[in-house]
């Protein structure tokens, strides 16, 4: 069937681990007349607790939409104690890049936008410099320059969230945001704040954590890309990208190495949720790759 007759649709699920889960879940699709293209699933065994991915697609002439699909699952989730979430996948994710002075992430990220490699919409940058406006404009989107300081940061974080309203983005993406968010922040946007930082976290803090490593002889290198919370730089991990490496890499070749694993690791973690491929599992993450 042409794609263009049918319409996509992602369900992603969490409940206690009990027998009759991936049965119930198939049977309901196959009543909506749904065709299964991706299934994946998980059982953490710690907790007893059971995880699903399922992407699947109608027949577009149905106009079955989300809602239509939340309100005759309700049954089902009821019965399993289910959390559940249903993604139309005719509609990308809408992105708000937040960026400092440090362009690499960002270049990349718009890089893979531009080129169709990442499955969403980037709306718009915003920054507390004006350092990398151009590159915004290279790719004719806004920028938004807010400024911060210790005096005006909750307006700023104010007008932080004015932009997420004002451009409809379902997710802030920290593009090496050199800005520490609030726990108020944090709690209004859970689970829509992804950052990126190196992997010397929480072993090299502050100024100069490549020299602190060189000067350490670290042999792996690497970057993290995470949710955020108000628990500073502990949020649910993502993805990790590393590198070996030895004696012979200077704090410069540790610093490219670094800004590459971070270019890697923020592309993926990025399009994952994008994807809906992830859930979050309390501390931790379930990355249905």
């Amino acid at each position: 069937m042409p794609a263009s007759d049918v319409a996509k649709f992602v369900l992603t699920v969490a409940c206690p681990e009990t027998r009759g889960i991936v049965r119930s879940v198939s049977d309901f699709l196959y009543q909506e007349e749904a065709t299964i293209t991706e299934a994946a699933q998980h059982r953490d065994p710690v907790i007893d607790q059971f995880f699903m991915r399922v992407e699947f697609e109608v027949i577009a002439e149905s106009g079955i939409t989300v809602a239509d699909l939340n309100d005759k699952f309700a049954e089902v989730a009821r019965k399993f104690s289910m959390t559940r979430q249903f993604h139309d996948m005719g509609r990308s994710a809408r992105i708000l890049l937040a960026v400092s002075k440090h362009g690499h992430c960002l270049n990349d990220i718009l890089h893979r936008w531009d080129s169709g490699l990442l499955p969403a919409e980037i709306v718009a940058v915003v920054s507390n410099h004006e350092d990398l406006r151009g590159m915004a404009q290279w790719y004719k989107l806004p920028f938004h320059y807010l400024p911060v300081s210790a005096d005006v940061k909750s307006a700023q974080e104010r007008q932080l969230l004015q932009l997420m309203e004002k451009h409809d983005a379902d997710v802030l993406a920290l593009a090496r945001y050199m800005q520490i968010l609030s726990t108020d922040l944090c709690t209004q946007l859970p689970g829509r704040i992804i950052n990126i930082h190196h992997s010397f976290l929480p072993g090299f803090k502050g100024a100069d954590p490549y020299r602190q490593a060189y000067n350490r002889g670290v042999k792996i290198i690497g970057a993290t890309a995470h949710y955020v919370t108000a628990d500073l730089d502990e949020g649910p991990i993502i993805e990790q990208a590393v590198e070996k490496i030895d004696h012979n890499c200077d704090i410069d070749e540790l610093r490219q190495i670094g800004r590459d694993a971070e270019c890697v690791a923020f592309a993926r973690a990025l399009r994952w949720h994008c994807e809906h491929r992830i859930i979050i599992n309390g501390s931790k993450t379930i990355v249905f790759k």
